[in-house]
């Protein structure tokens, strides 16, 4: 007898896929006549956006980039920097994106680390774009998007050359994108996201939230940073694009009113602006289908205020750089709740995503305790650009180690309790910032709130609540100490209480604790 044959493998190539520029050309080709984008110059329809595309992936060619070299913008928010980010990913090179608002030393930090071979700014950003490339000499190429005096017209060369079919050239492996984390606690950081954490976040956002076909999507958020994820899903499903270039609630509402804007991404920041602005009582909110928010926690009593307000549309998403936006997911549905208390937390893991409490030594933690939020995924980044002791210490053991406390409820959701670095250790008690926070954003008066640890003699860290009262509004320190004293404890009862105009935020509005 002859032994009975094994089951045939399918061949490695088969399942070689996960390709972002694949799917930015499958959208531009299903929806031609669409409008894809619209921003402060007009519209463009997919048809042409392709085109463009096209014509700037021919740029880099002539160039003479190839798989891995790296492509730098440095630009608000406007159609041509997603244009040069889509030819990047299709032709498998790295794109790095700086925030606008960005200093001198962490932009030219980045250009140094990063080592890009092309350089695109724009008008806008001219004196730090020339000022970059007096100190940065190892970049060959500077442009601009656009006319711009001492910086060449991309555009222009870009123009002059015939389309490059829209056909991916990057593996699912290579590293496409470059995302610089906000170097609140140190330099920066290069998260290394390959071909395939990118496609992936696309199909999530998409999987999870919904999208109807054909939506209005309003972007006043940077789309060099976590906003940006949400344009692929937009354009999969044949939808429009607008950009705004930063917040301001008059604004952001006239958009939402003009072009019945469906789905928006906001910070918690922006909200609380928005709720606070005169014309939110009587703004038509009527067309939003969805309100994302993310990039810091959400006080629940802000969330009550505008679910109440704008309507049963809001969704939160947690994530980081190191495992883009899709970590955890808090629902419309789970927002609506009324059995559970939800909005304290921030959600259920999203599919795809394996999420494990661990303790110092990597072990998982008791059900209900506090441990260090750790995730598995093929949405993890491949390490920190040039830094392999970093990557091995925050990818030991199998798990990105995030460096968020939170522990699991008995209904499965996940609540964060704060950033390990945040935790205040005082009188030998571990407070949770977060947790204090929430309670004193709960008074009426209170239009937003940070809570740290200041060094104490006594006490060795001490709780300080630094507090922004709401126009109009009163509340002076001792009810707010009262207030955490019922709801927490002495020991989380803040010892002193400064107020403050506003809170100093990051350059992407969060609040900066540093």
């Amino acid at each position: 007898m002859t032994a009975a044959a094994g089951p045939v493998c399918a061949p490695a190539s088969v399942h070689a896929g996960g390709s972002i520029g694949e799917m930015i050309a499958c959208a531009i080709g299903r929806h031609p006549d669409r409008v894809a984008f619209v921003d402060d110059d007009g519209s463009i329809t997919y048809r042409e956006l392709g085109r463009r595309i096209g014509q700037a992936m021919a740029a880099f060619r002539s160039l003479g980039l190839g798989r891995g070299d790296g492509v730098m913008q440095l630009s608000g928010n406007r159609t041509e920097v997603f244009v040069v980010m889509a030819a990047a990913y299709l032709l498998g090179l790295r794109s790095v994106t700086l925030h606008a608002m960005g200093g001198y030393d962490d932009h030219a930090y980045i250009v140094h680390d990063a080592q890009p071979s092309v350089f695109i700014s724009e008008e806008a950003h001219r004196q730090r774009a020339i000022e970059l490339r007096a100190g940065c000499a190892g970049v060959p190429h500077w442009f601009s998007h656009g006319r711009c005096d001492g910086l060449d017209d991309f555009w222009t060369l870009a123009g002059a050359l015939a389309p490059e079919p829209l056909i991916s050239h990057a593996a699912s492996t290579d590293i496409i994108r470059l995302a610089y984390t906000g170097g609140t606690t140190g330099k920066p950081k290069g998260v290394m996201l390959a071909n395939r954490s990118v496609w992936m976040q696309a199909v999530l956002l998409m999987a999870a939230r919904g999208m109807p076909p054909g939506a209005r999507v309003l972007c006043p958020t940077p789309i060099s940073h976590g906003a940006g994820a949400m344009i692929v899903p937009t354009l999969v499903m044949g939808g429009t694009f607008v950009l705004q270039r930063g917040f301001d609630p008059e604004r952001f509402i006239d958009a939402v009113e003009q072009h019945r804007i469906e789905s928006v991404f906001l910070v918690p920041t922006m909200i609380y602006k928005l709720l606070d602005h005169p014309r939110c009582a009587t703004a038509d909110f009527s067309s939003l289908k969805l309100l994302s928010y993310g990039a810091s926690p959400m006080a629940p009593a802000r969330i009550r205020e505008a679910m109440q307000r704008i309507g049963p549309v809001l969704s939160q998403s947690y994530g980081q750089t190191e495992c883009p936006s899709n970590i955890l997911h808090l629902t419309a549905q789970d927002h609506a709740r009324t059995d559970v208390d939800t909005l304290s937390c921030a959600g259920m893991p999203y599919p795809g995503v394996t999420v494990a409490l661990l303790d110092d030594k990597d072990q998982p933690v008791a059900p209900g305790e506090v441990g260090e939020l750790c995730v598995r995924s093929p949405l993890v980044m491949d390490g920190y650009w040039r830094q392999p002791e970093l990557t091995a210490q925050v990818l030991r053991s199998g798990w990105l180690h995030t460096g968020d406390m939170a522990r699991r409820d008995e209904h499965g959701y996940y609540h964060l309790v704060d950033r390990r670095k945040d935790m205040v250790i005082s009188g030998g008690f571990n407070v949770y910032p977060k947790e204090v926070e929430d309670v004193i954003a709960q008074h009426p008066a209170v239009a937003a709130v940070a809570v740290i640890g200041v060094p104490d003699e006594r006490w060795g860290e001490a709780v300080k609540a630094v507090v922004v009262r709401r126009p109009q509004a009163h509340v002076e320190a001792e009810e707010v100490r009262e207030l955490v004293r019922r709801a927490k404890g002495a020991v989380c009862t803040p010892k002193t209480v400064d107020f403050e105009q506003a809170l100093p935020l990051t350059t992407l509005g969060k609040p900066d604790k540093k």
